[in-house]
């Protein structure tokens, strides 16, 4: 899939999580077999949050990494999900109200665009993101707003689905998510064309090495990857140097 200009990318890709909001969080149990929870508690567990911290969560949607990081460590001051697609964050609040009142009210939902933060600089103790950075129209100034509103020592955590390799591995996985996840897709949303934009999205973003590279690029230290999955996704860690 591609678009025509960076305008044209960021109305479709706020449209179509509109779309799929109500059943987004089913499909990715059901895509991933369950393994996207995993992630996000590894995610989690590697922003290494210090006490009484403060969270941001990008591209929140319905609140799962948000979620993940009050139930890990209900220690935390605040988390704050932010999304540009208020859909997602209505499905994510209906999730909230079932909490216990202690957690839930640690959670603030803020719309925002990741190019365009509102936020403070150095406010937090890490900014994490789950599936956020493939799309994104500029992911230097994405990265680079993630790096502004991140406290110095914090870290920024990402969790991506990277290019697929060219090996037989990569090959299979492309196979999958080009035409087993759309026919999925379709069949759980009704919308089967969020989720051939969704191998799209992959195949046009960067390998975890490049995204490593960009990551530095913007003044993170100790930038390192890890990859799940048989490789089919990547956890990235940065530190914003003091």
């Amino acid at each position: 899939m591609t678009f025509n200009s960076a305008q044209e990318k960021h109305a479709y890709v706020n449209q179509m999580f509109a779309r799929i909001a109500h059943r987004y969080d089913r499909m990715n149990r059901l895509m991933t077999a369950g393994q996207d929870q995993r992630w996000r508690k590894l995610l989690i567990q590697q922003a290494k949050l210090p006490q009484h911290g403060r969270l941001l969560d990008l591209a929140t949607g319905t609140g799962d990494i948000a979620f993940e990081a009050l139930q890990q460590r209900p220690d935390l001051v605040q988390v704050i999900g932010a999304d540009f697609t208020l859909p997602m964050m209505q499905v994510g609040q209906q999730r909230a109200d079932k909490l216990e009142p202690v957690v839930s009210q640690k959670m603030i939902w803020s719309g925002a665009d990741a190019l365009h933060l509102p936020f403070p600089d150095n406010q937090f103790d890490a900014v994490v993101s789950g599936f956020l950075m493939r799309n994104v129209v500029d992911i230097r100034q994405a990265l680079t707003e993630q790096v502004r509103v991140c406290k110095p020592g914090g870290r920024v955590v990402i969790l991506e689905i990277p290019r697929p390799a060219e090996t037989v591995l990569g090959r299979l996985f492309r196979l999958y998510f080009h035409n087993v996840v759309p026919v999925l897709g379709g069949l759980i949303t009704g919308q089967g064309d969020a989720y051939s934009y969704l191998p799209s999205s992959a195949d046009a973003f960067l390998r975890p090495e490049e995204l490593q590279a960009e990551m530095e690029e913007v003044g993170l230290d100790q930038v390192g990857y890890t990859k799940l999955m048989l490789n089919t996704v990547a956890l990235h860690v940065g530190i914003k140097c003091v």
